[in-house]
C-alpha cells in the first residue's frame, strides 16, 4: 500500500492528520503501525492517548497496564560496528596485477579505475597500461624529500585567500538566510570559532518527509522556534488585573500547535506558575497581586515564550532540491544534537557549518571533515581552485590532538617549540620576556626563525652542508 493511500486510510479512521503525519514518517502500512507498540508511538512524540487510539482504531489494542517510558529509556546503547571492504573481481585483478609489477598505487585509484572498466573487457596488456600510467601519474604528484609541506599549503591557501571577497551570502531565497562566506567565514574556520557568525543547518529529509511538502512543513516546524506571539496576540486588562491571550486557529494550525500545548508551556514558567486558566478558547493569566508593577512583570514573562521548537534555531526555510531527491530544511541557528532527535530527520546526511558543535556531537574525525568540506566549499565559491590536500594537512593540524585547535596564537602557531616562531606571530614582547624569564632555548630549527636570526633555513639547498677541500698540486 503507497503511503499515500495509508494516510487516507488513517484519516478514514478517524485518526487527526498531525498524528497520521507523524506515523507516516516511520511506517508506511497499517498493518506495521498495528505491530508497533503504544511505547514506540510515543517515543515518535506521540501523546499517549492520541497512541492508544490510533491502535484500538486502527485494530490492536495497546494494554492497559502498559507504562510509558521516557525516550531515552527506550533508546539503547550505541554499537560499534566494524565492516571490512570487500574488494571487487575487478579491484583484485587490478591489485594483483600492481604487485607483480611492483608499482605503487594508492587502493583509492585502483577502485576508480576498476570502476570506470566495471563494464568493459580489456585484455592483460590494457590492464598493465593502465596500472603503468596511474603509477606514473602517482609517483609525478607525490611531494620530494624534504620538502617543506607546511609552508607548500600555506602559500596555496594564503595566496587565492588575498582574492577572497568579504560578503555575505542570502542562502535559500532572497533575504532569508544570510550565510557568511568568503574571507570572513575562511577566518573563522582557521580561528576554529565556538559559534559561526552566521550558523545555519543543511537538515536532509527522509521517508514520506522528503517527498510530501506537508510533511515537511511539519517537520519544519518542530525545528523552528515558535513563540507566543507567532501564535497569538496579547491584550491588557487593567481594570482586572490580567492578561487576556487570544490565539489564532489558523497561525496555530499552520505551527502544529494546541492549546492544551500552549497552557502547558505557560505553566512551566516560575513567573507564572499556576495563574494560568482557559476561558472557551482565551487564556486569561490573572496577577496575583492587584500591582502595575507585578502585572508588567507577567507580560515581559508572557510575551517572549516559547511554545515550540528546537533551542538555538530562529527560523526554518523549506527548500525542494533535486540531487537531495526531495524537500530541504535550512535553519537560520544550529543544534545539531537536538535536530537529529526529530521523526523524519535524514541522521546520516544532516549538516551543520559549526564545526566544533559536530565535534561535540559526531567526534574529532567528523569535525576534521567538517573543516575540510567547509574550507574547499569557501574557496570554490569564489571561483578560487587550491588542492584538497592542503586543506587536508591543515585540517590535521587542527584535529590531530583529539580536539579542535585554532590556527592562532592560541592554538597550533602558540604552541610551537620556537620563542623566536611564536614571537612572530603574535604579542611578541611577551614571547621574548616570557622565554627570557625562564631561560627557553631556541634550537633555530624550523623556517621563521631562521628568517629571523638572517641564516639559510634548513630546506632544499639548506638541507645539506657541502665542504670542498681542494687536493693540493703535486710537485
Amino acid at each position: 500500500m503507497a503511503k499515500k493511500d495509508t494516510l487516507k486510510a488513517l484519516i478514514a479512521r478517524n485518526i487527526s492528520e498531525n498524528v497520521s503525519e507523524i506515523l507516516l514518517t516511520k511506517f508506511s502500512t497499517l498493518s506495521a503501525i498495528s505491530q508497533a507498540g503504544l511505547e514506540e508511538l510515543v517515543s515518535m512524540g506521540i501523546s499517549e492517548d492520541d497512541a492508544k487510539d490510533a491502535l484500538d482504531k486502527i485494530g490492536k489494542r495497546a494494554p492497559k497496564t502498559e507504562k510509558v517510558k521516557k525516550v531515552e529509556e527506550i533508546v539503547e546503547p550505541m554499537e560499534i560496528v566494524h565492516n571490512p571492504y570487500i574488494l571487487s573481481e575487478g579491484e583484485t585483478k587490478l591489485k594483483s596485477l600492481a604487485e607483480k609489477m611492483n608499482i605503487r598505487v594508492p587502493m583509492k585509484t585502483i577502485s576508480d579505475i576498476a570502476k570506470r572498466i566495471k563494464n568493459a573487457d580489456f585484455d592483460e596488456k590494457t590492464l598493465k597500461k593502465f596500472i603503468e600510467v596511474a603509477g606514473r601519474m602517482y609517483n609525478d604528484h607525490r611531494m620530494d624529500p624534504n620538502e617543506s609541506a607546511g609552508i607548500m599549503a600555506a602559500q596555496s591557501i594564503g595566496e587565492p585567500g588575498t582574492q577572497m571577497t568579504m560578503r555575505t551570502f542570502h542562502y535559500a531565497g532572497v533575504a532569508e538566510i544570510n550565510v557568511t562566506l568568503g574571507l570572513p567565514r575562511l577566518i573563522e574556520i582557521v580561528d576554529a570559532r565556538r559559534i559561526p557568525s552566521t550558523p545555519m543547518m543543511t537538515v536532509y529529509l527522509t521517508g514520506m518527509a522528503a517527498e510530501d511538502e506537508t510533511i515537511a512543513r511539519r517537520v519544519s516546524s518542530e525545528i523552528e522556534a515558535t513563540n507566543l506571539l507567532d501564535i497569538a496576540s496579547l491584550e491588557t486588562d487593567i481594570t482586572n488585573m490580567r492578561l487576556i491571550i487570544n490565539p489564532d486557529p489558523r497561525k496555530m494550525d499552520d505551527r502544529g500547535v494546541t492549546l492544551e500545548a500552549i497552557v502547558d508551556k505557560l505553566n512551566k514558567i516560575r513567573a507564572i506558575k499556576g495563574m494560568v486558566e482557559t476561558r472557551d478558547f482565551d487564556i486569561v493569566i490573572k496577577s496575583d497581586e492587584p500591582s502595575y508593577k507585578r502585572l508588567q512583570i507577567v507580560y515581559d514573562a508572557v510575551k517572549g515564550a516559547r511554545i515550540k521548537g528546537i533551542d538555538g534555531i530562529a527560523r526554518a526555510v523549506i527548500k525542494k532540491d533535486a540531487k537531495a531527491g526531495g524537500w530541504v530544511i535550512f535553519t537560520e541557528g544550529s543544534n545539531l544534537k537536538e535536530v537529529l532527535k526529530i521523526p523524519g530527520v535524514d541522521q546520516s546526511r544532516t549538516m551543520t557549518n559549526s564545526i566544533q558543535e559536530v565535534a561535540d556531537v559526531l567526534g574529532i574525525e567528523a569535525a576534521r571533515n567538517s573543516i575540510i568540506r567547509e574550507a574547499h566549499n569557501t574557496l570554490s565559491e569564489q571561483g578560487l581552485s587550491v588542492d584538497i590536500r592542503h586543506i587536508m594537512l591543515v585540517a590535521d593540524l587542527m584535529t590531530n590532538d583529539g580536539y579542535v585547535k585554532a590556527i592562532g596564537r592560541h592554538g597550533i602557531s602558540g604552541r610551537k617549540s620556537s620563542v623566536l616562531a611564536r614571537a612572530a606571530f603574535e604579542i611578541t614582547a611577551a614571547h621574548l620576556l616570557h622565554a627570557a624569564t625562564i631561560g627557553e632555548v631556541d634550537n633555530l630549527e624550523g623556517v621563521a626563525e631562521n628568517i629571523i636570526v638572517g641564516q639559510p633555513v634548513t630546506l632544499g639547498t639548506g638541507a645539506v652542508n657541502l665542504i670542498y677541500s681542494p687536493r693540493g698540486n703535486k710537485e
